[in-house]
């Protein structure tokens, strides 16, 4: 039964692959990506489950959250341009001042 979890997970994450790669726009590409990691954990979560660690669903979250800062990273980047500037203001400041 799990196994077949696993290959449908993968399965799910060659799709999101290719979506990824033929996404028209930056947020689709974006989106798939994310897609991907949360696949990624589920996928990491059945594997421990399979093998009978549950040390598996640490790395699974630990791997869930680096997903969500990098996608919020990468959003906010492609927004103002740097992750740096805090608000919309400070990049509106930036950019008629100098």
């Amino acid at each position: 039964m799990f196994l077949v979890a696993s290959i449908a997970l993968l399965v799910a994450m060659a799709l999101a692959l290719v979506r990824a790669v033929a996404g028209p726009s930056l947020y689709d590409r974006v989106l798939a990506g994310n897609s991907f990691g949360t696949k990624t954990v589920l996928l990491i979560g059945v594997i421990g489950f399979l093998y009978g660690r549950p040390e598996f669903l640490d790395i699974a979250l630990l791997y869930a959250l680096i997903n969500f800062i990098a996608t919020i990273a990468i959003l906010k980047f492609f927004r103002y341009r740097s992750l740096g500037a805090a608000t919309p203001t400070d990049v509106e400041n930036k950019q008629v001042g100098g």
